[in-house]
């Protein structure tokens, strides 16, 4: 297949999950188990998809790098054991590395608990010619920030400033936030890999009975699936508050690994190819010096 085709066909599956208007988005909608028209007879079919994708991706990729303009930030974000990793360890293995950043933000130092909620992520923005990952990201400060109340304590606000208002007022930091970067050529694409709660028991539990995936493994894991409804609350109304069209969420179904893949190479492929990416045009001068410094390598 050749790069064209593969992009139309990107186009037409990162269609199906992207949202770039939220207010009439609602998560009961997307089943995590839905794969289109693939069924489980068709995962040699998915996987040579993405070998393809992930080919036509390193080449759109390359552009990206030498044409030196645009920035591209993917954010994923999802419950535990959803896939996060291997799907950007899968989507971005055939990406030079020389042009990736991959960032994964973890529960907040002390550091970045003296600085406003966004500032770790700020200082992780992709440089112009790059693909910037973020593996969760500011968006955690209205989901698990929002599920477990007590950790906003721990971020020093002044006592005014914690109103019944403040998951409003983030909402609309982040949107505008976000509009800032579209404008200064940063293109922000989002993930919300949505698994169900009966595939996270099983791979919970798969890592529990397989001794080479026990460190996935935190019972503080478990744990969470308590609070499963307040999250699903809280994802589905930050969907609705901050997709855009310059920022969409794509909410991929997650119960089956190597469709979320294909859905995720997908959308970045169709977001590179809408850039009109090429290779930079070199000019009459440095023509000539190409010309003279070959003229003396093989003269020698």
């Amino acid at each position: 297949m050749k790069t064209k085709q593969i992009i139309k066909r990107a186009g037409e599956l990162a269609k199906a999950f992207r949202v770039s208007k939220g207010k009439d988005f609602r998560l009961k909608n997307v089943d995590p188990g839905d794969t289109l028209d693939f069924t489980k007879e068709d995962k040699p079919r998915a996987k040579e998809a993405l070998a393809m994708g992930i080919a036509a991706l390193a080449e759109l990729q390359d552009k990206l790098y030498a044409q030196d303009k645009w920035a591209v930030l993917l954010i994923f974000q999802a419950m535990d054991a959803a896939g996060k990793d291997g799907a950007i360890k899968h989507v971005m293995s055939g990406v030079n590395p020389q042009g990736c950043q991959v960032d994964s933000f973890k529960s907040p130092s002390a550091e970045d608990l003296d600085h406003d909620y966004l500032w770790r992520c700020m200082t992780r923005l992709p440089n112009r010619g790059y693909i910037g990952i973020f593996n969760r990201s500011y968006y955690e400060e209205v989901l698990v920030v929002r599920v477990h109340p007590e950790f906003m304590a721990k971020q020093k606000l002044p006592p005014k400033l914690m109103s019944k208002g403040i998951w409003g007022d983030r909402f609309q930091d982040i949107r505008n936030f976000e509009q800032y970067l579209a404008r200064n050529g940063v293109v922000v694409r989002k993930f919300f890999l949505h698994v169900s709660k009966k595939e996270q028991k099983r791979r919970f539990l798969d890592r529990i009975d397989d001794p080479l995936k026990n460190w996935k493994f935190s019972s503080n894991d478990a744990n969470e699936r308590d609070f499963w409804d307040d999250y699903m609350g809280a994802y589905e109304e930050m969907i609705q508050e901050t997709a855009t069209k310059d920022a969409p969420w794509y909410v991929v179904p997650a119960d089956n690994k190597w469709f979320t893949r294909v859905i995720v190479a997908a959308a970045v492929i169709e977001t590179l190819a809408s850039l009109d990416l090429a290779y930079p045009k070199v000019d009459e001068g440095k023509l000539k010096e190409l010309a003279a410094a070959k003229k003396k390598l093989l003269s020698k």
